[in-house]
């Protein structure tokens, strides 16, 4: 598989292929519309802030890689994007509905366990249970012109692993700070808020006992 996506591309590619199939009488997109995609505050993690400059740079690079391509009409004022990277009369790459819906959410919001991917694909296609997630994600990995995605090491307190996409190269373990040096779950935001809370409350403490030494009355 000869593809590796910036981010930034993924994030493009991912809401070509989300809006082709959930508003197709929007499709395709406007550069206005991919920029409004490419940020939306809901289903995207992380969730960005690109300006439109940015947005068309970024197209603009894969439209040179053959990945997208300009649909602008003679005479158009504005410029409209759809994708080639996959399902397209002019790519190799084929996926069935299942392994696109899987596909496009890995894009958008990165690494997903199976039960999240049925979950967050429930606009894209249709899964009956967990295993039929699990089956579309051992064929995408096991594919001949792939491998497409890997299924990450088991993070401790979680019942499923993860699976990242391969699109953009290479996985490593360091790319996903969920999971520390050591196998070792890194603390989460409220984590890393309670224990500050706790040393806040550590030092308010401090600081009333040694108020209460200064304040006592000389014997």
């Amino acid at each position: 598989m000869d593809i590796n996506l910036t981010p930034h591309e993924a994030r493009l590619i991912g809401c070509l292929i989300e809006k082709e199939i959930t508003v197709p009488e929007q499709y395709p997109l406007s550069l206005n519309a991919l920029t409004n995609a490419c940020n939306q505050k809901s289903s995207r993690d992380p969730v960005l802030d690109l300006d439109e400059e940015t947005v068309q740079r970024t197209a603009d690079e894969l439209v040179k890689k053959r990945l997208v391509s300009d649909k602008s009409g003679y005479g158009s004022r504005v410029k409209k994007f759809q994708q080639r990277f996959c399902n397209s009369a002019f790519g190799i790459l084929k996926f069935t509905a299942q392994e696109l819906g899987i596909v496009c959410v890995l894009l958008l919001r990165g690494p997903q366990t199976p039960g999240e991917l049925r979950t967050h694909t429930n606009r894209l296609c249709e899964f009956a249970d967990v295993n039929e997630v699990e089956a579309v994600l051992t064929q995408l990995a096991e594919r001949r012109d792939g491998p497409f995605v890997m299924k990450l090491p088991r993070e401790p307190g979680r019942r499923e692993s993860r699976y990242a996409h391969l699109f953009s190269g290479a996985v490593r373990a360091e790319d996903f700070p969920a999971v520390a040096a050591g196998g070792e779950a890194a603390p989460s935001s409220s984590e890393r808020l309670a224990e500050l809370e706790r040393q806040v409350g550590e030092l308010r403490r401090e600081v009333e006992r040694l108020r209460g030494l200064v304040e006592q009355p000389d014997s």
